[in-house]
This record gives C-alpha cells, sequence and structure tokens, in this order.
C-alpha cells in the first residue's frame, strides 16, 4: 500500500510541478519575490500531496531561533524533502547548491531568477570566490542563506566531512550561523522510492556567532548538529 501511495504522489507531484511552471512563466519577468512567493504555492501543494497520499507530515522545533534577523543556515541533508522547507520558513533564503541544477529545462531558469548560488564543485578556488561574491550580493539583499554542510544527501546516523563552503561563508559575511538538524531520511530517503508515513521533525538549533576562527567554528557547528541530528535518528518522537 505504501508502494501504491508513493507512485501515485510520484505522478500527481509531476503534473503539479509541470502546471507551477508552466502558470509562473510569466513571473520570470518579475522580481525574484514574485518568483519566490509563487515558489512557496509550489512548496506547500507539494507538502499537501505527501501529507494526504503518504501519510508524511512535519513538525518544528525551536523555531525561536529562525527570524531573528539575517543568518547562514547550516543544515543536514538527507533526502529531497529538505529541500523544499526552508522555503516556508526562512525570509527567501538563498540555496547554496550545485551549478548542474541550473541546466535543468525551465526548473533551472527559476532557480536562477531565484537567486540561489549555484556552485561548480569542480572549480575549486575560483569557484569559492564566485560563491562568496554571490553571498554577498544576496546579504546586501537581506536574504538568508541556506548550505547544506556536507555536500549531498547523507542518510540518517551517517556523517560526511563537511566541505569548505560552510566555513567560507562564515568567514566573510560576519552572520551568525544557526545549525539546522532533522531526520527527513527515517521516511523519505535518498534511493527509497517509497516514502513512509510518519512525522519529519525539522529543529532549528541556537545560532553560532560570527567571530570564531575557523577551526573553532567547525568543531561547534558539527559538534551541536551531528549530536542534535543523531536525537533525532535515534528517537524520532523525542
Amino acid at each position: 500500500m505504501a508502494a501504491l501511495r508513493s507512485f501515485l504522489f510520484n505522478i500527481l507531484f509531476y503534473l503539479w510541478t509541470a502546471l507551477v511552471l508552466i502558470l509562473c512563466l510569466p513571473f520570470l519577468l518579475l522580481p525574484y519575490a514574485a518568483t519566490y512567493w509563487f515558489g512557496r504555492i509550489w512548496v506547500r501543494g507539494t507538502l499537501f500531496l505527501l501529507r494526504h497520499l503518504t501519510g508524511l507530515t512535519h513538525r518544528v522545533v525551536g523555531q525561536e531561533h529562525a527570524r531573528r534577523g539575517q543568518a547562514i543556515y547550516a543544515a543536514k541533508h538527507q533526502s529531497a524533502w529538505d529541500t523544499l522547507i526552508f522555503a516556508l520558513y526562512l525570509n527567501k533564503p538563498a540555496y547554496v547548491l550545485k551549478r548542474e541544477l541550473l541546466y535543468l529545462p525551465l526548473f533551472g531558469a527559476f532557480l536562477l531568477k531565484a537567486g540561489h548560488i549555484a556552485v561548480d564543485r569542480t572549480g575549486r578556488a575560483t569557484a569559492l570566490k564566485r560563491m562568496l561574491r554571490t553571498a554577498k550580493a544576496r546579504r546586501a539583499q537581506r536574504r538568508d542563506i541556506l548550505i547544506f554542510p556536507e555536500g549531498t544527501r547523507v542518510a540518517p546516523g551517517q556523517h560526511k566531512p563537511y566541505q569548505p563552503g560552510v566555513a567560507a561563508l562564515y568567514g566573510a559575511l560576519d552572520l551568525p550561523v544557526v545549525p539546522v538538524a532533522l531526520n527527513s531520511g527515517l521516511f523519505w530517503s535518498r534511493r527509497s522510492f517509497t516514502k513512509k508515513p510518519g512525522v519529519i521533525t525539522l529543529e532549528f538549533l541556537p545560532a553560532i556567532p560570527p567571530g570564531l576562527n575557523r577551526r573553532a567554528f567547525m568543531a561547534e557547528l558539527e559538534k551541536k548538529l551531528e549530536g542534535a541530528s543523531q536525537r533525532l535518528a535515534d528517537s524520532p518522537n523525542s
């Protein structure tokens, strides 16, 4: 039954996405805020389908740590769900994402219009400098910035080395970093077609203030983020 519900979700999700992209085409001529407004409608529609077709919902913990002025949000990444949800809880967040996504037909045009921060993962130092230039422009727009420090989806309970981008942003932007733990991979994993019913927990943790040296910052971020994410993986209903 779960597989059938997931199949129906996938069909309706792609139809819903195609409809939104077509209806939103004129918004490409408007400022990025208009694109974000329509994007939130797309996200809410997707969450509606998840709830009613697969029984998958979510809850937010520690929301008092979000929306307290501009910040960098450093989140665990376990599922495609993670790429959706932050548009609803942050201030028009600029996602740090791989450049290849901009080449997706039509969808890539909306990512570009929304002002996300594309990174060439093969570009090394040049790519890092370009990322920081774009990030500073987003800071000037008073937008939040979202980055997945591990750079890819990682299963619950597992850990990959943090990429240098998060430390570079922290050092260059003089903004607090809010770690964000989650357990979405327990219900919608990277390589699984089936979406399991349940409640995903998204937890905003206390911010790390600017001013730490690189080593101290990375140690503090990893300690907070990995500890909270492991707790959510071990006790999803806590």
